[in-house]
């Protein structure tokens, strides 16, 4: 029988578990691998693992004999209902102590349920969030860690020294917190993500469709914006995409269709927003924009009947393209300020102690949002921690004070060209909102007042005083009770 040799398992050999397996063994650590379909362990060994100190597993019972005590385990396994089944699978075989690691896009309830369910039994529970695809897991990934924190210092040394660096060597991997916060801190990533990218798809058409740029000419442009301000992996990839050529020499860009898919950690962010009362309308925008490029054929019977503005002017190329570089640029603060509302919202709720800071250190490398821009959050964090909001750092206010008519100006023209930017307009729209003393929500009450009796405070009386006023004159005294959804 084989020794108990290895410093860690790993569950599931698809293409980001197979690749931290090799990225573990890049840093000398021994790493046992185990598949639910037992044949990808022995292909795997075969093939990419050849030649390496990775070790097979035809069982979970096999697994854990291979692993020195306390066991650690890491589960790169689809989201749900299979990740508490590999963990019952796997409790026969484990003692107090030993740790399991859930790397994959979990729930963050579910690993709030699993830690302490888990900790009950006397194992220690670890939902990290893994951000960076396919080259970050076998390069360095984004980690972000949360569950029992009793459970960190054993996998510290290991998640650190996979993770990716930033400049100065420092690995974007820290502790996020207790339970779920994690894998919370990771759907919040994604959320950002989706908007990052909608972001980057509406400049793209509001490029092609007002300056009639070809995929080359726009190559150009964003492997420029790579160089400034913009410089990011998702400015880049976007870059070489617009480069490739298809075998008959046309851009592939060109040849895909418009039809968006999404896995769900978007939905989730927009879902949290709403329960915690948080405007992260961005994301919400960047959410339905894909529902809205899913109904494809419903949208090309729709373009035959419904007419757009007919709009034609010439544009100035080179200041449009700046107006819209900008555009891009506020909206992804906008977008980053209400991820981050969101995430210090959740953190009161669930007790958590986030280092947002930190946080933006952790997605400075390897994830799919790094970007130089969050090197100027974890500034602003770390000149003020208490930071109520990043819109209010010196840095991000004075950039949009000095971007916001080209911000303008390129919303305008894609109104008038018929060119549909719903994250940059909501980007626009909040912070106007977010600048605005005094908002119309004092007509809304008044209306809900009428209607339902649903009381208001009032501008001359303190705070948390409601008030009810019979509009009709046929209304009752009585008011609705006060409570918030």
């Amino acid at each position: 029988m084989q020794s108990a040799s290895c410093d860690i398992g790993l569950v599931g050999l698809a293409v980001m578990g197979q690749n931290l397996v090799l990225n573990m063994n890049d840093h000398g650590y021994k790493v046992a691998v185990f598949n639910r379909t037992v044949s990808k362990v022995d292909d795997f060994l075969a093939n990419e693992a050849k030649g390496t100190m990775v070790e097979g597993a035809h069982s979970m019972q096999e697994l854990a004999s291979l692993l020195k005590r306390p066991r650690r385990v890491m589960l790169m396994v689809k989201a749900g209902e299979t990740v508490d089944h590999m963990i019952d699978a796997l409790l026969p075989y484990l003692e107090a102590g030993d740790i399991i690691i859930d790397g994959g896009n979990s729930h963050f309830p579910d690993t709030n349920r699993r830690t302490k369910s888990l900790e009950e039994k006397g194992i220690l529970y670890i939902g990290t969030g893994v951000s960076g695809g396919e080259e970050g897991a076998r390069r360095g990934p984004s980690i972000m860690p949360g569950g029992n924190p009793a459970a960190w210092p054993h996998v510290k040394e290991i998640f650190q020294a996979i993770s990716a660096k930033v400049e100065d060597g420092t690995p974007c991997c820290d502790w996020v917190g207790e339970n779920g916060a994690g894998h919370y801190v990771k759907m919040v990533h994604n959320g950002i993500e989706y908007g990052d990218m909608q972001l980057i798809c509406e400049a793209y058409q509001l490029l092609k469709d007002a300056l009639g740029l070809t995929p080359d000419e726009l190559h150009e442009v964003f492997d420029n914006w790579n160089q400034g301000e913009l410089d990011s992996y998702l400015i880049d990839i976007t870059s070489q995409i617009f480069a490739k050529k298809d075998d008959d020499g046309a851009p592939i860009v060109d040849k895909i269709l418009d039809t968006a898919g999404q896995k769900g950690t978007g939905k989730w962010t927009c879902l949290s927003a709403l329960d915690l009362g948080m405007p992260v309308t961005l994301i919400g925008e960047a959410v339905f924009s894909r529902c809205l490029s899913a109904i494809k054929d419903e949208r090309v019977a729709a373009s035959a009947i419904l007419p757009g503005p007919g709009y034609s002017s010439e544009l100035d190329r080179a200041a449009f393209i700046e107006d819209v570089r900008r555009a891009l640029y506020c909206s992804k603060i906008i977008s980053y300020a209400q991820g981050y509302m969101l995430l210090r919202e959740a953190a009161k709720e669930q007790g958590w102690n986030l280092n947002f800071g930190g946080i933006a250190l952790m997605w400075r490398g390897g994830c799919i949002i790094r970007s130089r821009f969050l090197g100027k959050i974890k500034d602003a964090f770390d000149k003020n921690p208490n930071l109520n909001n990043l819109l209010l750092d010196e840095f991000f206010t004075s950039l949009l004070v000095n971007y916001q008519a080209s911000w303008r100006r390129a919303i305008i023209q894609a109104i008038q060209y018929g060119v549909p930017t719903p994250a940059f307009t909501t980007a626009l729209a909040f912070y106007d909102g977010y600048r605005t003393g005094r908002l119309p929500a004092n007509l809304l009450q008044a209306q809900r007042d009428f209607f339902g009796a649903h009381t208001y405070e009032r501008v001359d009386k303190p705070r948390g005083e409601f008030f009810h006023t019979n509009w009709t004159g046929r209304g009752g005294r009585v008011a609705s009770g006060i409570y918030t959804v």
